[in-house]
């Protein structure tokens, strides 16, 4: 990105483009558009930026901005920088794309799958000691929790994978799966 002399001057198309849709996806995720937005800014921007000029740059209220970044601070997606001389506090974020995508996870992992999980385990519980519910409706509960189990499992066994091997692995793509054993029964069952 070039670097933002003026807050007030407007920004590259690319970075513009950019900007732009990155809130848009963080609406589809779950957060709010401008705290993508300040997310996209921040991760293009070649120097640490303070909220007033976040808040100019994007046109976006200072409180709203305020919010957006302690979000992003939770999120650990940004860090608050000091620049010499200056007392504001400055913000950069996160520019490794594979620790950026790793805290995501975790976050979401914590706020989605963790819960879930302890949901499904309370139905099972709950399934258990009902003996009105039928058998499929306890046999699908126990089905999705093991599911999300061994999903959650595998998670966190690809974060142990160094960030190069995982590169490496997921270049081979779809190949990998020629290196699998083959099995009638996966396209009967649907576990392909």
């Amino acid at each position: 990105m070039t670097e933002i002399n003026d807050s007030k001057s407007a920004l590259p198309t690319a970075v513009r483009r950019f900007v732009l849709h990155w809130g848009e996806m963080g609406t589809v995720w779950g957060v709010n558009r401008s705290v993508g937005q300040i997310h996209a800014l921040l991760y293009l921007s070649d120097r640490p930026l303070h909220a007033e000029e976040i808040a100019e740059t994007l046109e976006l209220a200072r409180s709203n901005v305020s919010t957006s970044l302690k979000e992003l601070l939770g999120w650990n997606l940004i860090r608050r920088v000091h620049v010499l001389g200056d007392r504001r506090d400055f913000f950069e974020a996160e520019t490794d794309l594979w620790e950026m995508v790793t805290r995501i996870a975790e976050g979401r992992k914590a706020r989605e799958v963790d819960p879930t999980l302890a949901v499904l385990k309370a139905c099972e519980n709950d399934a258990a000691a009902d003996r009105f519910l039928s058998r499929t409706a306890a046999q699908r509960i126990t089905a999705m929790r093991v599911f999300v189990e061994m999903l959650d499992g595998w998670s966190k066994d690809i974060r142990k994978v160094p960030h190069g091997k995982l590169q490496n692995l997921l270049k081979l793509g779809g190949a990998i799966v020629r290196l699998l054993p083959s099995r009638s029964t996966d396209s009967k069952t649907g576990s392909d």
